[in-house]
């Protein structure tokens, strides 16, 4: 039998790809030399668990686990991300990924997933705990970079202490299945349908916060309009009315800000920790956003500490 094995692009994570060219079909291996669990059981445990309830998710058909392998169905190079870059009128793209959101929101979640070793996967609920893990990732790996070690400690003691106040405003419950990084990279055109990938770190959680990973993406710039536009066509299909639609605007704004805390952490950490650089130009777009959120009262202490400790020039530099 006669087959070509081609590297592929990775992503943020400690996995490689390979895609497997067969006669009339291809397969992808991952491997994974580090957090085997994260990168090859969960990802198994969560992808069948969507697979059962009708969404699209690459079916598992090998493993070797002592060698860190899994092989799983290929669904092609065509993200969302790349579709919605040539479109000039993206709304209708953004509707039905959203459709399909509202699809995988309305599935009752298990704490404990089938896996592929005897042992369940368990599905976390989402805590002020770890979200608080999350947007550390920002003063671990982003704030000393520019300030000094002493400034950087007292400013972070802060920061934390006021972000610990605002997580304690969440309304919504945590009562739905989190893909966690739901955005147009993870969301790939087969046949005229979505598939969605990298679902290895889903939660039990807070309905806004997949809505916010799709919405504001940092690796496509999208207009306040088409954002709000997404927003509405998101509550009016998931009838969100009245109080109901001010907590979730609220759970919004905030786990927005959570997120774009853990971004600009988590990509100052790849450079730092795992020399790829490519993410450090997005850091930039991300502080938009995060600029953009903090507009709500909520965030006044917070944008306060931020605006006099980094500036708007150093915001819009990328660090080294």
């Amino acid at each position: 039998m006669s087959f070509k094995i081609l590297p592929i692009a990775g992503d943020a994570s400690f996995r490689k790809f390979f895609r497997i060219k067969l006669k009339r079909s291809s397969k992808i291996i991952v491997t994974a030399s580090k957090e085997k669990y994260n990168n090859l059981i969960a990802y198994s445990a969560v992808n069948n668990f969507l697979i059962k309830n009708k969404i699209i998710a690459p079916k598992i058909f090998q493993y070797n686990l002592s060698k860190g392998i899994i092989v799983i169905e290929d669904f092609g190079d065509t993200t969302f991300r790349k579709i919605l870059t040539k479109k000039k009128n993206k709304l209708p793209i953004y509707k039905k990924l959203v459709d399909l959101l509202l699809k995988i929101q309305k599935i009752k979640p298990k704490i404990k997933l089938e896996s592929i070793i005897n042992k369940p996967h368990k599905l976390k609920k989402y805590s002020k705990k770890i979200l608080q893990k999350e947007s550390n990732l920002f003063f671990d790996w982003y704030l000393p970079s520019l300030l000094n070690k002493k400034n950087s400690k007292k400013i972070e003691d802060k920061l934390k202490r006021i972000l610990s106040r605002v997580y304690s405003k969440l309304n919504l419950p945590n009562g739905c299945l989190v893909h966690r990084d739901y955005h147009a990279d993870n969301l790939m055109k087969i046949k005229g349908r979505i598939g969605v990938i990298d679902s290895q770190d889903a939660l039990i959680g807070n309905p806004a916060y997949d809505l916010v990973s799709l919405v504001d993406d940092v690796r496509i710039k999208t207009s306040l309009k088409l954002k709000n536009q997404i927003c509405d066509y998101y509550l009016k299909k998931a009838k969100i009315k009245g109080i109901a639609r001010k907590k979730f605007i609220n759970d919004f704004d905030i786990l927005s800000v959570q997120r774009s805390l853990k971004i600009i952490g988590i990509f100052s950490r790849l450079f730092k920790r795992d020399k790829k650089n490519r993410y450090l130009k997005l850091i930039p777009y991300t502080w938009k956003i995060l600029e953009k959120r903090m507009e709500s009262e909520i965030f006044l202490e917070l944008r306060k500490i931020l605006e006099k400790n980094i500036s708007k020039n150093t915001r819009n530099k990328i660090i080294n």
